[in-house]
């Protein structure tokens, strides 16, 4: 589980042998500093020896303590800068990873909990790594040299160890087992946190226009108590290591003074060795505490650990590893060929059943229905957004799952029932659709979709920001944009998600006519409330329970579908 994470420390491996090697160094100049603390007592003051070799033998301590800060300082640097970039790789392969995903996996795992896992997961790890490159071989290394020069100077005295081991170890391995739980159940509530958060920025004018601002307020204020609740109850418990530690520690020393005492009366110890004895304990002992720590942190990290790798473990429903990457897709033509689909991908829970039919190049095809009809669901099958559970879409005459997925769906543009536009100009959301676009044709595409004039009436034209999500511009002027970043594409096929319903019925005119104009050679399906928008397609489908309900041109539809003809009827009531 942690060696895959440990992989991305890629370019930055130097850093990170780097860092700890200089610790190294500064752990030996450490422990080498407390005996000059026992020849200057032992020697240059109980010996008579003098202030000039108290100076020389200070002068040393001096130069060593700043070698040694040099080397802690370098170790800094070096596990910053390899802790920094092992988060970087990691959020990396995280967020590639998810590129991978269909919206089935996005679904299993929700949007808020993703970002929690790039952000405050990752967080996590990395300081656990930037402090285990420089802990975890400080405290071994110092506990090994602080305890063996404190055996030399009297082993007697060192036995005092012995009794902290037992109690330390224990404690460790008894909140270690109790801690993980807690810890998994307060990164699960701040997914809930995240979801609340996300969804109320989202919706904010929604908030605003009903005046839900206290509501929004009163379930933060839920969700940010049940993250402290849950973090009081993870914390609690690991802080317990502190006093334990503390009490270990300061136990040593009590126990040490009182022995190194008897020893200076019967003669067997001098002054300054028990000086230096007991700055081996409390380096000893403070390594002891790094330990501490770096367990807390492990307790932690190993939580966050596990939910990246669940993200690393995840399978993408839908890959294209066994498609053809020299296969194009050679025409518009559409066929459903006996679909039948569902979101649980269970036969007794099915979304769409028995979808036949077939769409040849250029034609236009209306889809109706009404709400929960799988209308949606049924065109995004054609890009391959899901997959069928049995059955089989073909686009140019082969089965979708032969394509690469890129190379299909370069052919099949889509407007959205959600227009989501990004933070940025006017310019660069249309050339999402062709990244090397000239101006000239996004000025085309903006014209078929009825968005240039609007667009030429901001002062910076083109080059007007978004802000992000569009939301400075009107629901009409974004679904707009979005059709002509499709358009800008000239795919052979387009695919229009109830995408005009925001514009007035002149203007949805307007669309209908350029696309029939510039992409007199592109299939294009028009999902719509409006029979006016339909009225001329090629064929209608009628979409009811997730099966087709009629399919005919309009004509034929008014004859032969009661479900059409009340629609057609009541829409055109309200017309009169």
């Amino acid at each position: 589980m942690l060696k895959r994470l440990l992989s991305c420390v890629g370019k930055y491996k130097w850093a990170a042998i780097l860092a700890p090697v200089t610790i190294i160094f500064e752990v030996l100049l450490e422990t080498t500093i407390p005996l000059y603390i026992s020849d200057i007592i032992d020697t240059g003051i109980n010996g008579g020896a003098g202030v000039g070799y108290v100076l020389q033998v200070g002068g040393k301590m001096v130069l060593m303590a700043l070698l040694s800060m040099l080397c802690g300082v370098l170790a800094a640097k070096f596990a910053a800068v390899a802790g920094t970039g092992f988060a970087c790789n990691v959020r990396n392969r995280v967020f590639q990873k998810i590129q991978d995903f269909s919206f089935a996996n996005i679904d299993r795992f929700s949007t808020p909990s993703l970002i929690t896992r790039l952000t405050t997961d990752v967080n996590t790890v990395q300081m656990a790594f930037t402090s285990s490159i420089r802990m975890m071989v400080r405290a071994p290394i110092m506990l090994i040299m602080a305890t063996y020069m404190a055996v030399r100077i009297n082993a007697k005295l060192s036995v005092i160890f012995l009794f902290a081991i037992p109690i330390l170890g224990g404690s460790l391995a008894i909140i270690t087992k109790h801690a993980m739980p807690r810890f998994k159940a307060m990164f699960e509530k701040y997914d809930k946190l995240n979801a609340s958060i996300q969804e109320m920025l989202i919706a904010i004018r929604v908030v605003k226009a009903f005046v839900r601002g206290d509501h929004e307020i009163e379930k933060f204020e839920v969700s940010a108590a049940d993250v402290q609740n849950a973090q009081k109850r993870a914390e609690k418990l690991v802080i317990l290591n502190s006093p334990i530690m503390q009490f270990c520690m300061y136990g040593c020393m009590i126990a040490v003074s009182w022995f190194g005492g008897m020893h200076i009366l019967n003669g067997t110890m001098t002054t300054g060795l028990l000086m230096s004895f007991i700055s081996y304990i409390t380096q000893i002992l403070s390594s002891l505490m790094m330990v501490s720590f770096m367990f807390i942190m492990v307790v932690m990290a190993s939580t966050s650990i596990k939910r990246i790798n669940e993200v690393l473990d995840e399978l993408p429903d839908i890959t294209d590893e066994n498609a053809d990457p020299a296969l194009q897709v050679a025409d518009g033509s559409i066929e459903f060929d006996h679909v039948y689909f569902s979101y649980a991908k269970r036969a007794d829970n099915l979304t769409l059943t028995d979808i036949d039919f077939r769409i040849e190049p250029g034609e236009t095809v209306g889809i109706l229905g009404g709400t929960g009809s799988a209308k949606s669901t049924l065109v995004q099958l054609i890009p391959r957004l899901y997959d069928v559970f049995e059955g089989s879409v073909k686009v140019g005459g082969h089965d979708v799952r032969d394509y690469k997925i890129e190379n299909l769906r370069e052919n099949v543009a889509m407007v959205l029932q959600v227009n989501n536009l990004f933070a940025g100009s006017i310019k660069e959301n249309l050339r999402w659709g062709k990244a090397d676009a000239t101006d000239e044709e996004i000025e085309a595409a903006a014209r078929a979709a009825q968005a240039h004039d609007f667009i030429m009436s901001f002062p910076d034209g083109y080059d007007t920001m978004l802000e992000q999500g569009g939301v400075n511009v009107s629901g009409g002027q974004k679904q707009r944009l979005c059709i002509a970043r499709a358009l800008i594409k000239k795919p052979k096929i387009i695919i229009l998600d109830d995408s005009t319903s925001a514009v007035d019925v002149a203007t949805d005119a307007k669309i209908r006519q350029a696309l029939q104009e510039g992409l007199a050679d592109t299939t294009t399906l028009i999902i719509a409330q409006r029979i006016s928008s339909i009225a001329g397609a090629d064929k209608i489908i009628v979409m009811e329970d997730g099966c087709i309900s009629a399919m005919g041109t309009h004509e034929e539809l008014l004859e032969t579908s009661e479900i059409y003809r009340d629609v057609y009827e009541s829409q055109q009531k309200g017309v009169e």
